[in-house]
């Protein structure tokens, strides 16, 4: 079968990108890789139209993100086979293993959690991501209740019931993320995950001892009362997806409205994440 690669370049990729994201799944887009200026989309061949490319692109430029699309033909080969081999697995901090089914295991690691990206974020390739998988591997989870918001592939919530928590509710407003987020968990034979489609109205059975949300600034602003709300009394919070001078500042600023004491950050590539704790 043969492929059409979508090269888009966005302007504030690292807010538009899951926009764009979503409006070329809708065309037919069937797997993406995210770039450093945007993203790049493949589609079979015989669903591809112009004119549906040019739509999605005048809606992502009419919601505040206009992009640009290189549209190229691939030769035909086994797409599987060239997908995967450009697919690595991760090591975070050495002791976490995330790896494609077509991966080989590894026994030896403590942690080792299996991810079918399809169309969802979250597999530690992603600075983000792979910070969050760093605090919770030095954040007690034994025996702790955690709300993992944008939870994508649903890794951070798959890592947190290994590493001990007895109950994890996992929230994305995507779809797609949805049902993969509900696959992966099956992959890893979690029983104690529950997945939700929506958003921060969607929380439920607060409070929790931990909240993660890996999503981006503005959401983070805005749903930063629904998360400390949804908190317990010494509560952890951990956020990511955002700039270390121009974001971190205004969400330390802002999570001190709620009462919360900031603690600590991790930055790679000017990409954070951050830790704060419930001082009520």
């Amino acid at each position: 079968m043969n492929y059409i690669e979508i090269d888009c370049i966005i302007n504030s990729p690292e807010i538009g990108r899951d926009i764009l994201v979503a409006l070329l799944a809708d065309m037919g887009c069937d797997s993406f890789e995210e770039t450093e200026t945007g993203v790049k989309a493949y589609i079979p061949q015989d669903r591809y139209h112009a004119e549906r490319l040019h739509e999605a692109t005048a809606q992502s430029t009419q919601l505040g993100f206009p992009c640009s699309c290189k549209v190229t033909e691939m030769e035909q080969e086994n797409w599987n086979a060239v997908w995967e081999s450009n697919y690595a697995s991760v090591v975070v901090d050495g002791t976490c293993y995330i790896r494609a089914p077509f991966h080989a295991a590894n026994p030896a690691m403590p942690y080792e959690i299996v991810i079918e990206p399809k169309m969802s974020f979250g597999t530690a390739h992603h600075e983000t991501t792979s910070q969050m998988i760093s605090y919770l591997l030095t954040e007690d989870c034994s025996g702790k209740t955690v709300l993992d918001m944008g939870s994508g592939t649903g890794i951070l919530a798959i890592l947190s019931s290994m590493r001990g928590a007895k109950r994890v509710l996992a929230i994305d407003n995507d779809a797609w993320a949805y049902e993969n987020c509900k696959e992966n968990v099956e992959r890893n034979q979690i029983t104690n995950i529950e997945t939700v489609c929506g958003d921060a109205d969607s929380i439920k059975d607060a409070p929790y001892d931990i909240v993660i949300a890996n999503i981006n600034r503005n959401i983070l602003l805005q749903d930063m009362g629904k998360y400390v709300s949804a908190m317990s009394a010494d509560g952890v919070l951990l956020l990511s997806g955002f700039y270390l001078e121009q974001d971190l500042p205004v969400l330390i600023e802002e999570a001190g409205k709620y009462g919360l004491e900031f603690h600590s950050f991790k930055e790679r590539n000017n990409w954070v994440a951050a830790r704060f704790k419930n001082k009520s």
